[in-house]
């Protein structure tokens, strides 16, 4: 059975983000699931999910929120699972406040931390940690690589030819 990532939000306003997260796991075929859990208002529900996360098959838990930010930090707390933390951009700070309240966690409870809506790159990153032990899912990471360096390439053409 491969294993499953989890995309959890601390609301359902972070779905336009978090969109990108499940969009870049379908494109290299990863299953996931999607939650709303909030860290400050379903804490119990937190814990629980991150509890059981590992034996209902999930390998990484991706966790996106906004403002105080604690989802990524609770749901680590709960488990040995890899947890990536995607800072929501903020009306207030622009997601600076996201950003430090993820990032700045306490010794014994790593949450690795993309960009200010960086979900795709969480997506890639929990894709990149499935990968050590799947072959299958490495080459796919491989082969967008080489894509993502051929449209760079392409680009540097078009750019080369109008200025020719």
């Amino acid at each position: 059975m491969s294993l499953k990532v989890a995309v959890v939000m601390g609301s359902d306003s972070d779905l336009s983000v978090m969109l990108d997260a499940v969009n870049k796991l379908k494109e290299f075929g990863i299953p996931y699931e999607v939650r709303v859990i909030s860290a400050h208002r379903t804490p119990s529900d937190a814990e629980q999910f991150a509890s059981h996360a590992k034996e209902n098959g999930f390998g990484a838990i991706i966790a996106g929120a906004g403002k105080a930010a604690h989802l990524g930090g609770v749901l680590a707390a709960y488990t040995t699972l890899p947890v990536i933390g995607v800072p929501i951009k903020t009306s207030m700070m622009g997601g600076l406040d996201s950003l430090l309240s993820i990032v700045q966690m306490p010794t014994g409870i790593p949450v690795a931390t993309v960009g200010v809506n960086g979900a795709a790159n969480a997506a890639i990153l929990a894709a990149q940690m499935l990968a050590i032990q799947d072959e299958a899912l490495a080459a796919k990471l491989a082969a967008f690589k080489v894509e993502m360096a051929e449209g760079v390439r392409a680009k540097d053409a078009k750019v080369q030819a109008e200025l020719q």
